[in-house]
This record gives structure tokens, sequence and C-alpha cells, in this order.
């Protein structure tokens, strides 16, 4: 039999059915992100696709959208494109690494307007260079209306750190002094200073977020 490439997080595991929840109500069909004259299908870009386990789980919930994987990580697309076989509405993943394509211009492969950007686990565990990154990405490449939407564990002025959080955070730095959790505050202003509009928080489970930001 052939070798099963997948990759596995357990985490992804248990984190997508309330993800896919909420990517349901803000991009479902209740919620018309494009014009009424516009008539190509709706493409969602994943940027950091991992095991590619979300785009698995999370693209049948979606119908009407097209959803485009990627990940900077070349050794990652296998999995990917094994979690997603036979899945008609996910495209091949892309190699794309947010940080090394210069500011105002295009990511490679990626069309010049998607209508929304997913992004989980991701400003964590890369330096901060790649929040802004990201941000002026989704700025350049979504379509008037767009959402981005990111994932993950973040530190809040106004909230108490979990202990499990702070305890991530000490990990995250001790394992690479670039990583650790982003202030939601610094993580706003980079969306700010990129020209997107804050949409909404949403506290997950396990003491994670879903944010979203609009163009």
């Amino acid at each position: 039999m052939p070798e099963d490439v997948r990759r596995h997080s357990p985490a992804a595991e248990r984190n997508s059915v309330p993800i896919c929840e909420q990517l349901q109500r803000l991009l479902g069909p209740d919620q018309r992100l494009l014009a009424p004259d516009v008539l190509r299908p709706r493409l969602l870009l994943e940027v950091a696709s991992g095991t590619g386990q979300h785009a698995a789980h999370c693209s049948p919930a979606l119908p009407g959208w097209t959803w485009q994987p990627s990940d900077a990580d070349a050794s990652a697309l296998p999995s990917i494109s094994a979690w997603c076989a036979g899945l008609p509405q996910v495209r091949p993943p892309l190699m794309l690494d947010v940080t090394a394509i210069p500011d105002g211009q295009a990511w490679t492969g990626v069309p010049d307007a998607v209508d929304a950007i997913y992004c989980a686990n991701l400003l964590h565990i890369s330096p901060w260079p790649a929040t802004a990154a990201l941000m002026q990405g989704a700025a350049r490449h979504l379509a008037p209306g767009g959402l981005l939407v990111i994932y993950g564990p973040f530190i809040e002025d106004d909230v108490p750190t979990a202990a499990s959080n702070t305890a991530f955070d000490v990990d995250l730095r001790r394992r690479n002094d670039a990583w650790g959790l982003r202030p939601l505050h610094a993580v706003q202003k980079a969306a700010h200073a990129a020209g997107l509009q804050w949409r909404e928080r949403v506290a997950m489970p396990a003491n994670n977020l879903l944010l979203a930001w609009s163009r």
C-alpha cells in the first residue's frame, strides 16, 4: 500500500470543529462578501496550512467557496495534498512565505483578489515581522469587503493571561527568542497600519481567540 504522508496535529484535530463553526458564521451564505454583480467563485486563501487538516475539515463546510492552502515549508505540501485528496473545492497547495515578499508586492501564485484569508497558529511561532507581512499582504490581496481571519493564543492588556498560555509563551521563547505569544494591541496596530478595519474578537476553547479584520 502507498505510504501515508499525512501529518497529524492533535491540536488541529481538536480545534477544527469550533473553527469551522466560526468560518461558517463569517463566510456562510448569509454573509455576502462580494458585490452582487461579481459572479466568480469565492476564494479563501489559507496561510500556513501546516498538516492540511483544517483545509480538509473546514472546506466541505463552506459550499460555494474554493479553498487555496499554502505553507512556507515545502515538506508540508505533500501532507496538505494527501489530506485534501478528493476534495474538488481545494486547490493544490502553494509555497508561500509571507516574509519573503517585499512590502507592497503581490504574493507569488496568489490571485490579485481573494475573498477571505485564514491563518491559524502562525504568529506565535514566527518572528514578529511575519505579523506585519501577513497584514500587509492581506491588505494587498483581499477583495473589497473581504475578511482576514486569524486564530491562536494572544496576550490581552485587560484580560488575565491563562496559566497555560503563560507557560506556553515561556516555552516558545526558550525554543526561539523570536517566538512568543503576541500582544493583541500590537497585532491590531499592525493591521491598522496596513489599512485593515477591526471587525471582531471571538473567545475560543483552550484560551485561544479568533480575530477578524476586513478590507
